[in-house]
């Protein structure tokens, strides 16, 4: 019998979906989970007429393996794929690749790569976007790690990967753990994405007092243009779904939210790295406060829900703000995650291809939106803009969506309905294009309890100063 050409562990919903989508390209498989049964129920169900055989034990698994092997593991993060890759080590050999496709975080990666290294393997570390039918047909792929793997697992990789004009959405990232925190960061935009088109919702129906069938109608009209997006398209085919008794479904679904954690890991390494990731961030602290369910149906009791409802006259214009806010929110939260990204790649030495990134998320992923060529443009410029609110294209595209985006966070507090996603994003803008902002006074304050110095702006920046607040109010310049 042939070798496979791939070995995979894991066989959950993306492990199975990938296994089929490299089939269906004509690669061989081997298989192994570590309950027995879902193997024979993955054989039974899809097994046949495919190049495709179970093992039911790591050896039996490796022995199935062409060299070098190439193994991709699908499990849970954590402690899980290290005790995958401790029961692999003793049965590999000098050359082989070792794949974890799920959501690692990046150290972790680093660590694994650096740890292999010493043995011989080559670990690869891969972001996997796209979902289940992502990884069907055609996902966004972000590999890192050895860079001796690539030109083994190149060819495979890109076939199975989502494609856009013959270009495929699954390119090299870079050393050690590159792979998984461009994975993290997009994580991290997509739970902003998801927060802000959360927050245009509950607007249109808490403020507007708009229908399900409208606001389904309006997503659908802006997906026809400049928000044109995978997030934007199922949000209008969310709100159509109806349940068993006619209503709307989406109305039937508990408002708390869950999270696997890559969201929270992109807010925390921001603050790690001093970015002001504030848009995701506050996408994060929505879904924690969405958790205290029990404890904001109490205050409600207390404090009152009723939003205000927008004049009938204004809400065509506001339908209209809450497009241009939802559409200059995203740019604000796409610029602050290559913020993050170009801050992360100069600590760790890496080189990130940041236009390539760009490219690898037109398809197959959930963050896939009309923009991300724009966001190419922009990193092939020379120089390159020192952030993307910078670039030409999106300095016109923001301040061409301003007046509306500030329209809507005045009427998202008018009407109480918290945006807090929509509001920060326009609050780092502010912040971002003011020449002389308020840190001045922090400063102040700092070295009046602490004397901890400040610079002054008609002094050498090298210079450091100390006022005698409860003294005589005299400054000393420090050394």
């Amino acid at each position: 019998m042939d070798k496979a050409d791939i070995g995979i562990i894991g066989l959950g919903v993306m492990g199975a979906n990938l296994a089929l989508n490299l089939s269906d390209k004509g690669f061989g498989l081997s298989v192994y989970n570590r309950t027995a049964a879902v193997t024979a129920a993955f054989i039974a169900t899809h097994g046949q007429g495919r190049a495709i055989t179970a093992a039911d034990s790591p050896q039996q698994f490796i022995s199935q393996l062409g060299h070098p092997r190439v193994i991709l593991l699908m499990v849970t993060a954590g402690k899980a794929v290290d005790a995958v890759i401790a029961q692999l080590l003793p049965l590999l050999d000098a050359g082989d690749i070792l794949i974890d496709g799920g959501n690692s975080h990046f150290r972790d990666s680093n660590r694994r790569w650096r740890e292999l290294a010493a043995k011989g393997i080559h670990f690869v570390g891969m972001g996997v976007s796209g979902g289940e039918e992502g990884a069907r047909y055609g996902p966004s792929l972000m590999p890192g790690g050895a860079a001796a793997a690539w030109p083994t697992i190149r060819d495979m990789f890109q076939s199975i990967a989502a494609k856009v004009d013959g270009i495929p959405c699954c390119q090299w990232l870079g050393d050690g753990g590159a792979g998984h925190y461009v994975k993290m960061v997009h994580n991290g935009i997509e739970y902003g994405d998801m927060q802000l088109i959360a927050e245009v919702c509950h607007l249109m129906q808490h403020a507007l007092g708009m229908s399900h069938d409208e606001m389904a109608d309006t997503f659908a009209g802006w997906n026809a243009g400049r928000l044109e997006s995978y997030l934007i398209e199922i949000t209008s085919r969310i709100l159509r779904q109806r349940d068993r008794d006619g209503s709307p479904l989406v109305d039937k679904i508990l408002d708390r939210a869950g999270q696997k954690g890559t969201g929270v890991w992109t807010a925390q390494d921001a603050l790690d790295h001093g970015v002001p990731l504030t848009l995701i961030s506050e996408a994060v602290q929505a879904r924690m406060l969405s958790a205290r369910k029990a404890e904001r149906v109490a205050a409600a009791a207390l404090l009152g829900s009723a939003p205000a409802l927008v004049a009938e006259s204004s809400r065509a214009a506001m339908i209209d703000a809450l497009r241009d806010a939802l559409y200059a929110s995203k740019l604000v939260s796409y610029a602050q995650g290559f913020m993050l990204m170009q801050s992360a790649a100069e600590t760790e030495g890496w080189a990130l291809p940041y236009g390539d990134i760009a490219l690898l998320w037109r398809a197959g992923c959930i963050i896939r939106s009309r923009f991300l060529g724009d966001i190419k443009t922009s990193f092939s410029r020379s120089p390159v803009p020192p952030s993307l609110l910078q670039d030409p294209f999106f300095v016109a595209e923001i301040k061409a969506a301003e007046a509306g985006w500030r329209q809507a966070v005045i009427g998202a507090v008018g009407s109480g309905v918290a945006a807090p996603a929509l509001a920060s994003a326009l609050a780092f803008y502010d912040g971002y294009r003011c020449a002389k902002g308020s840190a001045n006074i922090l400063q102040a304050q700092r070295d009046f309890f602490g004397a901890h110095s400040y610079q002054r702006v008609d002094r050498d920046p090298a210079e450091h100063f100390h006022t005698r607040w409860l003294g005589d109010g005299g400054e000393e310049k420090l050394p």
